[in-house]
């Protein structure tokens, strides 16, 4: 199989919201489907995800806190862990924090050769936010 495009869709409790807080992480809303919607997208460059309201996969924040370290669970929440490759981790957060999102885990330097941070969205999907250390655009965990 030779794959062209992968395009997750999550599993949304609401959908306008959604599209609210992917505008606060600087995402755009590139379409709508129903009246009213419960199907969607979202656009980031040449990057899409695909919102579903109530339907298609799973959701649901685990209410922990943090998603690693000692006092982190990566496995309470249930919804979609995704990871995300930009230019600058740091800034990511910096936004993040100023437009009040749930970081779940600050940027780190990790041991599998990225800086990642992680985001939580409300409906329990966490972004893993990475760059490569070291010239590397993408590790291997």
């Amino acid at each position: 199989m030779l794959a062209h495009r992968l395009t997750p869709i999550l599993n949304v409790s609401n959908i306008k919201e959604s599209f609210r807080w992917f505008e606060r992480l600087g995402w755009k809303k590139g379409w709508d489907w129903g009246d009213p919607p419960t199907f969607g997208g979202v656009c980031s460059g040449e990057c899409e995800i695909f919102l579903c309201q109530g339907a298609q996969g799973g959701r649901g924040n685990g209410g922990v806190k943090m998603t690693f370290g000692p006092d982190g669970d990566q496995t309470a929440d249930k919804g979609v862990w995704m990871s995300i490759w930009v230019d600058d981790v740091d800034a990511i957060h910096r936004r993040c924090l100023e437009q009040g999102l749930d970081v779940a885990w600050p940027p780190t330097d990790m041991p599998w050769g990225v800086r990642e941070m992680h985001l939580r969205h409300p409906d329990g999907h966490v972004f893993r936010i990475s760059k490569g250390i070291g010239g590397t655009d993408e590790a291997q965990e």
